[in-house]
C-alpha cells in the first residue's frame, strides 16, 4: 500500500470514531478500526493533533457530494433537480458541522500555525456552488447561475443552522419552492 493509500486508510477508519468521540478518540482505537498496529498511525502522522488535521480536511472535501449533483439528470423538472441538490448539500453540511461540533465539544483546538494555513472558504464549498449552478441548465434566470447557486446554497446554510438552535429544519422541497417562487402569496404584493 502506497503511503498516500495508507494515509487515506486510517483517515478513513478515523472519521466516525472522530464523529462519535471527537477529540477524544484514542490512538489504540484508532488502530483496531483501521486493522493496523497503533505504531503504525504515529509513522503515518507525526502526531494525533495532525491525524485529527487530515480528518477535518477530508470532512471539507466534497468530492463525493459534487459527483451526485453532476449525476442529477437534466431532462428532469428544475424544481426536482435543484430539491436533489439542496438534500445532497445539506448532508455535506450535516456531515462536516457534525464533525467540527464534536469536536469542539469534546475541546479539540487546532494548533495556530494549522488554522492560519486554513484560511477562507473550504475548496469543497466552491466546487460545490459550481456543481448547482450547473443544476440550472438553461433556465431563463434573472441573475447568472453562479449567483442563483450561491443564494440557494446561502438558503440551505442558514436553514440548517436553524436546527442547531432547536428550530426544524426546513425539508428541501419547501426551501425550493420558496426560491423559486417566493414568500408571497399569489395575490399578494
Amino acid at each position: 500500500m502506497s503511503p498516500e493509500d495508507r494515509r487515506e486508510a486510517i483517515v478513513q477508519a478515523t472519521l466516525p470514531l472522530v464523529v462519535k468521540d471527537g477529540a477524544n478518540v484514542t490512538t489504540s482505537q484508532i488502530a483496531t478500526a483501521a486493522g493496523i498496529a497503533e505504531g503504525t498511525v504515529f509513522r503515518v502522522f507525526k502526531d494525533k493533533a495532525e491525524l485529527l488535521d487530515a480528518c477535518i480536511q477530508r470532512a471539507l472535501r466534497s468530492d463525493e457530494e459534487v459527483a451526485r449533483l453532476e449525476a442529477i439528470p437534466t431532462d428532469v423538472p428544475l424544481e426536482q433537480r435543484l430539491t436533489s441538490g439542496v438534500a445532497t448539500f445539506s448532508g455535506y453540511l450535516d456531515r462536516m458541522w457534525g464533525l467540527i461540533g464534536t469536536l469542539r465539544e469534546t475541546g479539540y483546538q487546532p494548533h495556530d500555525e494549522e488554522h492560519k494555513k486554513h484560511k477562507g472558504p473550504p475548496i469543497g464549498m466552491q466546487q460545490l456552488s459550481e456543481a448547482v449552478a450547473g443544476l440550472f441548465g438553461d433556465a431563463e434566470l434573472r441573475v447568472s447561475p453562479d449567483l442563483a447557486a450561491r443564494m440557494l446554497l446561502g438558503a440551505v446554510f442558514t436553514n440548517r443552522m436553524g436546527s442547531g438552535f432547536g428550530q426544524t429544519a426546513a425539508e428541501p422541497d419547501v426551501i425550493v419552492d420558496l426560491f423559486l417562487h417566493g414568500a408571497l402569496t399569489g395575490g399578494d404584493k
